[in-house]
């Protein structure tokens, strides 16, 4: 046995073996498991930089323009975010590396209503350079518009960061209408819920590296990483009702609170003064865009609710608003948690002249909305305690929500400041500009204030509407846009009064529409010179001014000289490219307009109306096999696109691929369920297939659809009347 033991020990001990034991072993255990997997990492995110792999994640990028280094806007920083084919971004945005003397620079941050949607164009930071301009005339103001629609505090925290290393003078903060539903919320459909901040901004420096783009496209390509495939506007958020007592909320506001106090900080550090302002909403023409009963309802006491509350309805309809209340109260001591009761309450307060009360059921009405699309009291309260415990003396407070009250018919915001929930009016983004005008002409730094012109009054809405040639003409793109994206769709759709409120809207677009005749157009374009004349370097005019000649009098020749002036100021906008590309093509010049259309995509890959047109010229150009490639590139980055299905369909049919182009026509279906144009192709096919019972189907879904299509009528007669 002792010799057996000798020999298991010799062969444990071989001479030359070097025994790792005490502190070296704890060392070797540190090296093997943490530095070489840490060196492994880095040499692979170094070999996919050289490789070109990824994309550079920064919210703002360097570059040069006409010889001049220059920081602009980056496209793909939503993609840290988005899914990649329904990323976000900007408005385009330049502004110099050296920042020149004499000049105020101005970051504004924020989402949609910030941005100044449905159109950008008319925005609160666009008036508010109109006003500094006027006030401070030797003073070059840079004015740079960060917000971007669908974002949240989590996002915005990343771009001030940005912005705060390029020698801020002001930080403009009008967010929080997102915080529920943005990336990271509890009601949101796209980067998933985070109760962790810290885990949050983890998960965001990971995605900036190429190795973790690597790892994320392996997720998506491996159908592991479930993603929205097309935007869907706020019709996304119907299966993501978030009561106002959810747990999840305390996270929501605990974020929100972290991430708008690092935001000032990063906005202090950088030498700047931070502008906080409340969120305003619609209260009085918003109803709610869902309701919840409370969790312990029982099925009686709902009848019973649901009876009482219908029997308000009526009164309410006969105009009886006593009784109409008194039903509403019965229902209340229900339950007194459903949004929409609470709206019928106010109205029913407003109508009898019960403004007070009135105002206070209204925002009730929007705390309960479980679809929530508005900042809520804590949110706002959260500002102001922000505001308030600021011990820097470099934070100040915007008190929005009290600027729109007392512009506002018994100090109730509705209809007159906002289109619809949150997007303001022309008016509400004047009324907004010039409250935080007002704030920044108070704290304007000494070696800009005596540039000041004084005693001259605010400049008036006015004036900014002449400055800006908002007309009629923009005012119907403007409504009619907002009627096809918004109104007409859910979640609006389950809006108390929908069907009035939708009726409304389209009468004033009609009267709008048959107001501008030729005598009215006449007088736009001499607006937008005016305009151009006060501010020659805007490019946002130039653009605008060529979408007016371009889709309202046709004059192609002037609208390519206004999308060339816009290129110049902003070479990276790929909208003008693609519209220039349009120009083209419809002049006959197809070689020129593909160099366009290619331009637009070298900037933004996934553009699907650039590779539409590049199809469409292809097509045209009997050039089949391009077109196809091209037409598949835009339903590969957006699976909604109904004109490239719609062209790629002909396309196959004419090849003899009959049923190639009916198993296209049904995919696209499955995306956009309520085309007319796809169910009417398809039935088309069915038809010319001998299939005549799928075809009358199909021509009657186009029918219940649009019940004047005059085509699907034709066809569907044709096809009952022949004998089978």
């Amino acid at each position: 046995m002792d010799e057996k033991r000798r020999i298991k020990n010799s062969e444990r001990e071989k001479p030359g073996q070097l025994k790792i034991q005490g502190w070296r072993l704890w060392l070797f255990r540190f090296i093997a498991f943490l530095i070489l997997p840490v060196f492994l990492i880095l040499v692979l995110e170094i070999s996919l930089r050289l490789a070109g792999y990824g994309y550079n994640a920064n919210p703002i990028i360097k570059t040069t323009i006409n010889g001049q280094k220059v920081y602009r806007d980056n496209v793909k920083f939503g993609r840290l975010f988005f899914p990649p084919n329904i990323a976000r971004e900007y408005n385009p945005f330049i502004f110099p590396v050296d920042k020149p003397a004499g000049t105020c620079r101005i970051f504004v941050f924020g989402s949609s209503a910030a941005l100044g949607a449905p159109d950008s164009a008319y925005g609160f930071a666009r008036m508010l350079k109109l006003m500094l301009d006027e006030r401070y005339p030797a003073i070059k103001f840079e004015v740079l518009n960060t917000s971007m629609t669908a974002i949240n505090s989590n996002v915005v925290v990343e771009i001030a960061k940005e912005c705060a290393k390029h020698q801020p003078d002001f930080f403009v903060v009008y967010m929080g209408n997102n915080e529920v539903i943005g990336p990271y919320g509890a009601g949101t459909v796209f980067a998933p819920i985070s109760e962790n901040l810290f885990l949050i901004h983890l998960g965001t420096a990971v995605k900036k590296t190429r190795v973790g783009q690597l790892v994320s496209s392996i997720f998506r390509l491996s159908g592991q990483k479930k993603e929205l495939k097309v935007w869907g506007g706020l019709q996304m958020f119907l299966e993501k009702q978030v009561a106002a007592d959810d747990k999840r909320l305390q996270a929501v506001y605990r974020n929100y609170t972290r991430n708008l106090q690092t935001i000032s900080g990063y906005g202090v550090k950088g030498g700047a003064n931070v502008i906080l302002t409340t969120v305003a909403s619609n209260l009085k023409d918003c109803p709610p865009f869902a309701s919840l009963h409370r969790k312990d309802l029982s099925k009686d006491q709902e009848e019973t609710f649901r009876k009482l509350y219908s029997e308000g309805l009526i009164h309410e309809k006969a105009s009886s608003l006593q009784q109409a209340i008194e039903k509403y109260l019965d229902a209340e001591r229900i339950d007194p948690n459903y949004a929409e009761l609470q709206f019928s309450l106010g109205n029913c307060f407003y109508n009898s002249g019960q403004f007070e009360q009135a105002r206070d059921r209204y925002i009730k009405a929007r705390e309960l909305d479980t679809i929530r699309f508005r900042a809520d009291n804590t949110i706002n309260r959260i500002i102001t305690e922000v505001a308030s415990k600021d011990s820097t003396d470099r934070i100040f407070l915007v008190d929005a929500i009290r600027q729109m009250e007392q512009q506002s018919p018994h100090q109730i915001p509705g209809n007159e400041l906002f289109y619809e929930h949150v997007h303001m009016t022309f008016t509400g983004n004047y009324v907004l500009a010039k409250a935080v005008f007002e704030q920044i002409a108070q704290i304007m730094p000494g070696r800009f204030k005596n540039q000041e012109i004084s005693g001259q009054p605010v400049l008036s809405e006015d004036s900014c509407r002449k400055l800006l040639a908002f007309t009629d003409w923009n005012l119907y793109v403007k409504l009619s846009h907002l009627h096809d994206e918004y109104i007409k769709n859910p979640p609006f759709t389950n809006q108390l009064n929908h069907q009035q409120d939708i009726r409304r809207l389209r009468e004033r677009i009609d009267s709008l529409k048959k107001a501008l005749n030729k005598e009215a157009l006449s007088k736009i374009a001499p607006a937008y010179e005016y305009a151009l004349q006060k501010n020659p370097d805007d490019w946002m005019l130039h653009y605008k001014y060529g979408d007016f000649l371009m889709d309202s009098i046709g004059d192609y020749t002037s609208a390519m000289m206004q999308f060339n002036r816009t290129l110049e100021l902003v070479p990276h906008f790929y909208l003008v490219q693609t519209k220039l590309g349009i120009i083209c093509a419809r002049l006959g010049d197809f070689d020129r307009a593909i160099g366009y259309f290619h331009q637009a995509v070298a900037v933004k890959q996934s553009y699907a109306p650039a590779y539409f047109n590049l199809g469409l010229v292809y097509q045209k150009k009997k050039m089949s096999k391009e077109a196809k490639q091209n037409y598949k590139k835009a339903i590969e980055y957006q699976p909604n696109h109904v004109p490239s299905y719609v062209n790629l369909g002909v396309l196959l049919d004419e090849q003899g691929r009959l049923d190639d182009a009916i198993e296209l026509t049904r995919k696209g279906i499955e995306f956009q369920k309520d085309s007319t144009q796809l169910h009417y192709n398809l039935g088309c096919y069915m038809k010319k297939k001998g299939l005549q019972d799928d075809a009358v189907k199909e021509f009657q879904t186009v029918l219940i659809i649009d019940p004047e299509h005059k085509l699907a009528k034709q066809d569907l007669d044709e096809i009952l009347k022949k004998p089978q």
